[in-house]
Formats: structure tokens, C-alpha cells, sequence
């Protein structure tokens, strides 16, 4: 499945901090029907505020744009460092601090005993994907997506979702986000 940012609209966050875009997400189905598995969004932080609490979940938070931030407690203190993935439990309160002003962040939160994620932040090369749910996400440059489902050629703010495993061919200048979901 193939989505750009461009065909998503931003939704405002409860505190008036920023803005969410979901960029995609699984749900159970079953017994647990309708539950959230996992979701990737793109998140637009533009100001000091409480971080969303998500008891039962993990996250990884990915700045993409912008200086970073401080992820804090009483007990706990994270620093969401660009384009380093930041990995931790999603039912933490937590107060984000800016950095640098305004930034933008590529998240998951996901069911820890559903999936085990791969996140990384990739540049110029081949990339594979094996068996498993993956994300691709175009941060800069241009990428060309060769899997069973065919030929995608991706730019800055699209992505694709799929299942078939393939190569990522991520062009000079260019930088993507390579998530990969393996089902427990």
C-alpha cells in the first residue's frame, strides 16, 4: 500500500502541542478484534508539553526535522536525538522538552507481544527487505522500492506498507525511514 503525506491530514493534538498525520496501522483481529497492534505516524511537536501515555505499549520516537528533545519524569529522562531511533515504554508520563524549537518525529507505538520491530534510518544504497511487515518512508531524495508487488518509486513525504520482501534503492542525497514488523 503506497500513501503520501500529502493525501493525509494532520489531526491536532488533544494539549495543542503539535499535530499527528497516521501514516498506517495494523489491528488485531479475533478475540481482540479492533485493538491496536501497531501504528506509524508522523508527529509536527512545536511546543514544551505532556507526552501521549500509551499503558501496554512500546515505542520507538525518530526525530526527522529539528534540533530533538528531552523526554522526562521524576525517575526518567530520554533524549530524542535526530535521526537516532529512541526505544521505550509507551505507558511512561512523560513531559517533552524542545531542544531547538519545533521538530518533527517518525513514531511507533506498538503491542510488544505482537510484533518485535526493526527501526532504521538509512541513506545512499541497497537495502534489503526480507519476510515481514515493512514500512518505507522517504525522508530526502529519491527511492526506488523493487519487491514481488511490483515497482514503486518513492520521494520525500510518500512511503509504501507492505508484506513482500525486496530492495530498497535509496539515491544519493537520499534518506529513508526502513521499518520492518515481525509478527510473534
Amino acid at each position: 500500500m503506497r500513501f503520501s503525506l500529502a493525501q493525509i491530514l494532520p489531526q491536532a493534538w488533544k494539549n495543542g502541542g503539535g499535530s499527528t498525520r497516521e501514516l498506517a496501522r495494523a489491528s488485531a483481529t479475533g478475540q481482540d478484534e479492533g485493538q491496536m497492534v501497531w501504528r506509524a505516524s508522523l508527529a509536527q511537536i512545536n511546543q514544551d508539553g505532556a507526552f501521549s501515555v500509551f499503558p501496554g505499549y512500546r515505542r520507538i520516537h525518530c526525530i526527522v526535522s529539528g534540533g530533538g528533545l528531552c523526554l522526562t519524569n521524576a525517575d526518567v529522562q530520554l533524549r530524542a536525538d535526530p535521526l537516532q531511533p529512541l526505544f521505550f515504554d509507551g505507558g511512561l508520563d512523560l513531559v517533552a522538552q524542545l531542544q531547538d524549537g519545533p521538530c518533527e518525529a517518525f513514531n511507533l507505538i506498538y503491542d510488544p507481544n505482537e510484533i518485535r520491530p526493526e527501526m532504521q534510518i538509512c541513506g545512499l544504497g541497497l537495502h534489503q527487505l526480507g519476510d515481514a511487515t515493512h514500512l518505507v518512508f522517504v525522508l530526502e531524495g529519491e527511492l526506488r522500492l523493487e519487491t514481488s508487488e511490483g515497482v514503486e518509486h518513492l520521494s520525500p513525504g510518500e512511503g509504501w506498507q507492505g508484506e513482500a520482501s525486496g530492495v530498497a534503492h535509496i539515491a544519493q542525497d537520499g534518506r529513508a525511514v526502513l521499518l520492518r514488523l515481525e509478527h510473534l
